[in-house]
C-alpha cells in the first residue's frame, strides 16, 4: 500500500492500496479542486518528479520542493539551542533533504501555520524520532494523516521554547497560527506568518484573505483580532510563506501601516 499526496494541495494521506476518493482541504471553499479533477500521487512518485532543495532565506534556512508542486511553499528552520523548529511543512521529505537538516542540528518540533501546509507532517516527525508536530487543535478536523505526534494545543498561545511562541491569530481559519522569534532579526524579533498575514509582492506590507485562490477578503473583526494578537511583541522582520517574500526590516511598522491600509479598503 501507498501514502498518497494531493497534486493540488500536497496534503499526505494515510496509506491505502486505491488513492483517496477525494481530499476534504481541496473541496472547502478557501481552497479548490483541481480543474482536471482530483488527482493524487504515490509518495515514490512524488520523488521521482521532484527534488528537495534547501538554501539560505534572510537568514534562515529553507526547504521546498521542485520544481514547485502544489501550493508551493517552503519550510523554514528556526534554530533552538539544540536544533531547529520546522515552521510550516513540505509535501516530501527526501533522505538527502532529511541528511541535511541533520547536519544543521536536527528537528526538536515542527510548528505550521494552518491546514494549506499540513503536508509530510508525519513523515518529517518520524524520521526525527517521532517529535511533536504543533498544530492548533481549532483545525483538528483538517487532518489529512492522523499520527500519534500531533499536539493539538489549544488557547491563545504555546511557548516552544524561550525564544519561539505560537501564536493563534485566527483569520485563514480558525486555529491559524503565526510563530514569533525573539532572537530573530539579530535579536530585533522576527515573526513567521505563513499567508495568515501575506506579505505582499512590493515586500512593504502583508494583506489578509479568507480564500486566497478564490479571492475571497477577511472580514473587519478578523484582521483587527490579528493586529491584536501580533501588537505585543516586538518584531523588525516578517518572513512570508514563499521564497524572498518576506520584509526585511522595519516589519511592525508595516504591519500597522498593512492593517490600516486593509481597514480602510474594504470600508
Amino acid at each position: 500500500m501507498s501514502l498518497w499526496t494531493c497534486e493540488t494541495c500536497g496534503a499526505q494521506f494515510p496509506a491505502s492500496e486505491r488513492p483517496p476518493a477525494s481530499c476534504p482541504i481541496c473541496e472547502d471553499e478557501r481552497q479548490f479542486v483541481n480543474w482536471k479533477g482530483q488527482t493524487f500521487l504515490t509518495r515514490e512518485a512524488l520523488a521521482e518528479s521532484h527534488r528537495m532543495i534547501c538554501r539560505d532565506d534572510l537568514g534562515l534556512t529553507g526547504l521546498a520542493l521542485e520544481p514547485s508542486f502544489a501550493i508551493g511553499q517552503r519550510a523554514l528552520l528556526v534554530p533552538l539551542a539544540d536544533g531547529c523548529v520546522m515552521w510550516d511543512c513540505v509535501p516530501l521529505a527526501t533522505p538527502e533533504a532529511i541528511a541535511q537538516v541533520r547536519s544543521l542540528g536536527g528537528l526538536q518540533a515542527i510548528a505550521i501555520s494552518h491546514p494549506h501546509y499540513y503536508g509530510a507532517l508525519a513523515d518529517w516527525s518520524e524520521a526525527f524520532g517521532g517529535i511533536p508536530v504543533f498544530l492548533h487543535a481549532d483545525d483538528r478536523q483538517w487532518v489529512t494523516r492522523p499520527h500519534a505526534s500531533i499536539v493539538h494545543w489549544t488557547g491563545d498561545s504555546h511557548r516552544i521554547s524561550d525564544d519561539v511562541v505560537l501564536l493563534r491569530s485566527g483569520g485563514h481559519f480558525a486555529g491559524a497560527t503565526m510563530l514569533h522569534w525573539r532572537q530573530g532579526a539579530d535579536g530585533r524579533g522576527a515573526l513567521l506568518t505563513g499567508d495568515i498575514a501575506q506579505v505582499t509582492m512590493d515586500r512593504r506590507f502583508v494583506s489578509f484573505m479568507y480564500s486566497y485562490p478564490n479571492y475571497m477578503p477577511l472580514n473587519a473583526t478578523a484582521v483587527r483580532r490579528i493586529a491584536g494578537v501580533v501588537e505585543p511583541f516586538a518584531f523588525d522582520r516578517i518572513y512570508g510563506a514563499w521564497w524572498g517574500r518576506n520584509i526585511a526590516a522595519g516589519a511592525k511598522a508595516a504591519f500597522a501601516a498593512s492593517v490600516a491600509r486593509y481597514l480602510a479598503a474594504i470600508a
